[in-house]
């Protein structure tokens, strides 16, 4: 005699696996991963990734999009040949204006401090070099071993509004 097919909606499947998982007794053992898989594939699909993949579930959450008001505000710290013209008096201007800074440096150089600085001093109208390392240095964007004899780019992914900003200023 065939089974009649009854659905089941579940609103959280990993609420599932973990009650599903406490009620049995030979797999209490198992991870939580491995009763995510085991439901996975009792409802017909290859593992959990399978089955989150064939509902259109991605674990990536949707960027937010960029602050154009920001990056104009940033913007208009660059000249036309893309040199930082001077510290805004905001705070989180002043970082987002780091950018386009950390975007031109060479990504797998390994500097000393004058190195570093001549740099900073060519994508700048003004000499401030110390205070551009120390923020991005602060803001993860620089490493420096302690005596500040190496300094590297750390390679990170931009958000939306830093990259926005890196492509109106960096010519």
């Amino acid at each position: 005699m065939p089974r009649d097919a009854i659905p089941l909606m579940i609103e959280d499947v990993s609420l599932f696996a973990r009650g599903l998982r406490s009620q049995l007794t030979d797999e209490a053992s198992s991870s939580h991963q491995t009763m995510l898989n085991t439901v996975a594939r009792a409802a017909g699909y290859r593992n959990f990734q399978h089955l989150k993949a064939a509902h259109g579930w991605s674990e990536d959450v949707a960027e937010a999009p960029p602050d154009l008001a920001r990056v104009r505000k940033a913007a208009a710290r660059f000249d036309a040949q893309g040199r930082f013209t001077g510290w805004p008096v905001k705070r989180s201007l002043r970082l987002l204006c780091l950018w386009p800074i950390w975007a031109r440096l060479d990504p797998g150089g390994v500097r000393n401090e004058q190195a570093i600085s001549s740099e900073i001093h060519e994508l700048c109208t003004f000499r401030d070099a110390a205070g551009i390392r120390r923020e991005m240095v602060g803001e993860g964007m620089l490493t420096r071993t302690r005596d500040g004899s190496e300094y590297r780019r750390v390679n990170r992914k931009p958000d939306a509004t830093q990259r926005a900003l890196i492509r109106m200023v960096v010519p």
